[in-house]
């Protein structure tokens, strides 16, 4: 067992669960959507991004490719949030939150294609 396969796994994980408990609730209510849990998927998200710049094969190129996808869009979904609160002064509106959620989704969507691919090259293995 290669350990940086265990921990590459392990982050892409993370961030998918992190991403999904954070999309959980009605799309456009704050109270079902902690910042915090945005922050977290966030960090977990360019952590498993960094990880993916070792590997050097096509399918690692693809991983890297939606990891990317990820990140931009969750980045996307703080700067709603934080323009939402702090610039506009327009709050967490049912409209912003929605926005915030709809991206942290397609975030999420990126992760299960990432995931896939892992479990696909993982089963690719001779054994």
């Amino acid at each position: 067992m290669k350990l940086e396969k265990v921990a590459f796994g392990f982050f892409l994980v993370l961030a998918m669960t992190l991403n999904f408990g954070f999309m959980i609730g009605e799309i456009d209510n704050p109270a079902h959507h902690n910042v915090y849990e945005l922050f977290a998927v966030i960090v977990v998200n360019l952590a498993a991004t960094i990880i993916k710049f070792g590997d050097r094969t096509q399918m690692g190129a693809v991983m890297l490719a939606t990891s990317l996808v990820a990140d931009l869009q969750l980045i996307s979904a703080a700067v709603v949030w934080g323009m939402a609160e702090n610039v506009t002064g327009v709050g967490l509106s049912p409209m912003v939150m929605a926005s915030v959620v709809s991206l942290a989704s397609g975030a999420w969507l990126a992760n299960v294609v990432s995931v896939v691919l892992l479990i696909l090259e993982t089963v690719k293995l001779p054994r």
